[in-house]
């Protein structure tokens, strides 16, 4: 490997292959310049720009997170299970990394931040939120118990918008409000109390996660035959007006009418989750 890019003594970008990456290190970049060899014994880790992110501008953001931040964050991302995540998101890890350093600010001066959702989160993400709080003890083994448990959802969030393209976590946050706001209609509509530990409300779930990622991407879903969603139309005639009242929501709340694809679908869900409990 070669040094493309010096971003200052412990961030460089450079020539790998075909390809481009981030490295980190301390002293890597000391006195170092382009076009010279990578001493490969200071690389600490390694981070490989993925979905089309600009890597200049990566490798600029991670250059103004501490140090010991980055190798405490990505430590302990490898610690729960997620050392794959280390390399190929390096998005994920400036998010983490960004706010850990935040977050020891806070916590330096005694003050606090309260998240919303928290009760949401806790419910609509089981795996992300469990990941926060391994992610969350992790770290306090490391740093004496100095950040509170209020952070896993934090952590959790940041785990579920690793899986859009817009790397907003307000979209994330606002994501969140419309599912719970999905999962109230469908209970309004049927009278019915949702189980949100079931497993067709945790298909529904992530059916509805995968959507909005679709949403964000303007990939929609098009290319199902007609006869056949006119047919779940048909079979579901219930669900169907339920998902077209959720349709009309998400066009209100995030700005984008549903194809006559995406509407079948979430007719499907609505069933079963209406089966659930009939």
């Amino acid at each position: 490997m070669e040094i493309l890019r010096v971003f200052n003594n412990n961030v460089v970008l450079a020539k790998r292959g075909d390809g481009v990456v981030i490295l980190t290190g301390r002293g890597l970049g000391f006195k170092a310049h382009t076009g010279q060899r990578i001493d490969n014994a200071k690389v600490t880790r390694t981070f490989i720009p993925s979905d089309g992110r600009d890597p200049d501008h990566l490798a600029e953001l991670l250059s103004e997170i501490p140090p010991e931040v980055i190798h405490l964050v990505t430590d302990a991302m490898t610690a729960v299970g997620l050392a794959e995540q280390c390399e190929t998101q390096p998005t994920l890890v400036m998010a983490l990394a960004d706010h850990v350093a935040y977050a020891l600010r806070r916590a330096h001066d005694g003050t606090s931040v309260a998240y919303p959702l928290q009760a949401e989160v806790r419910s609509l993400y089981v795996r992300e939120y469990t990941l926060g709080e391994r992610l969350l003890a992790e770290l306090n083994r490391h740093l004496g118990g100095a950040l509170p448990e209020e952070e896993a959802v934090a952590f959790a969030m940041h785990l579920v918008n690793a899986g859009f393209s817009t790397g907003n976590l307000s979209y994330t946050y606002k994501m969140t409000g419309v599912i719970q706001q999905i999962l109230s209609i469908v209970e309004q509509t049927y009278g019915i109390t949702i189980d949100q530990h079931s497993v067709n409300v945790g298909r529904f779930i992530t059916h509805l996660r995968y959507l909005f990622v679709r949403i964000s991407q303007n990939r929609q879903l098009v290319d199902e035959p007609a006869p056949i969603v006119a047919s779940i139309r048909q079979a579901y005639s219930d669900a169907a007006a339920c998902a077209w009242k959720i349709a009309a929501v998400i066009e209100l709340r995030l700005n984008a009418g549903l194809t006559d694809d995406e509407v079948a679908y979430l007719t499907l869900h609505v069933a079963r989750v209406a089966a659930d409990v009939s």
